[in-house]
């Protein structure tokens, strides 16, 4: 049985992809089950509720002997404990390819598009598979999670073309029920910092640096920034437990595609540099700033 999951920390991409490779897999005869490995945020939670999806089973640790596949990333950092005992038999992915490393040649499908799920969709084309209407609407929804409904720079008209075509099949108006979606996720009342910061976070090696990049979406800012020095303090204690030389956390406005940078550790220079700001009591507003993957982690690798 090949176990399928995405990065630690999922999001709506990481387990959806999980669980739509698993349908693909098993239509072509591989036994596969998708797993994840941690909680769901709000957003993927009403995702699940809505198509009346299972939640995965947590997969807490890798062993010699399992055969694996890998979505929506690649790099063994921000993959399961014990990836490096156990066999990678695929990867399908849209991030940049770093920390990987194979014994032997595997189906390895990587593409610049903004989300996994518009490879995946390619994949049941290529293979002349129906696509049902559930597996469909969760392609949907990770393809307006991670373009932010189709307003991050990420975003390709692929992507938007691929998610069209699957809310038709799925039955969504996507404009309205992507939105619902996307609010669901900003529902961040009952989370505390450690929870907060947890949502969406992904660890990075920049030269001798190890920066660790979280993400939260709402629909409010200033809200958020009411809790600035919980934060803070949470991410200081998280940055020395980790050897952290950066922690950043963006919280990006899905309305308005800003976002507010708080920072910590001992490589601030790196966001005083990348986005040109200065950084006031251990924050900043940048302005147009949406996508971890294309407009945070390459400045901040540039300037590392």
């Amino acid at each position: 049985m090949m176990k399928i999951f995405g990065h630690k920390n999922p999001d709506t991409d990481t387990i959806t992809s999980a669980i739509v490779l698993a349908d693909l897999q098993n239509k072509l005869g591989v036994a596969a089950k998708p797993y994840r490995l941690g909680e769901l945020n709000k957003e993927t939670q009403f995702v699940l509720d809505y198509f009346k999806i299972e939640t995965p089973d947590l997969l807490t640790e890798l062993s010699a002997g399992d055969e694996v596949a890998l979505v929506d990333h690649n790099e063994f950092g921000q993959s399961a404990s014990g990836i490096e005992n156990a066999t990678v038999r695929m990867v399908v992915d849209h991030h940049r390819i770093a920390d990987f490393r194979c014994p032997e040649p595997i189906m390895f499908r990587v593409e610049p598009v903004g989300c996994t799920a518009t490879i995946l969709y390619k994949l049941y084309i290529e293979n002349n598979l129906s696509i049902d209407k559930e597996m469909a609407g969760l392609m949907a929804s990770a393809i307006v999670s991670d373009s932010l409904l189709f307003k991050s720079p990420t975003c390709t008209k692929e992507d938007a073309s691929i998610c069209r075509e699957l809310a038709n099949i799925a039955g969504l108006d996507i404009e309205a029920y992507g939105m619902d979606m996307l609010k669901a996720g900003t529902d961040l009342s009952d989370y505390n910092a450690a929870g907060l910061l947890a949502i969406d976070a992904k660890v990075f090696e920049m030269n001798d640096s190890k920066v660790e990049i979280a993400q939260i979406n709402t629909v409010d800012i200033a809200d958020m920034l009411t809790r600035k020095d919980e934060l803070m303090n949470e991410m200081e204690r998280m940055a020395s437990q980790k050897g952290l030389a950066l922690f950043l956390v963006a919280l990006t406005d899905i309305v308005n595609s800003n976002s507010q940078v708080i920072a910590v550790g001992s490589r601030l220079d790196l966001v005083v540099k990348a986005f040109d700001v200065q950084l006031v009591d251990g924050t900043a507003f940048v302005p147009g700033i949406v996508s971890r993957k294309k407009q945070i982690v390459p400045v901040l690798e540039a300037n590392a």
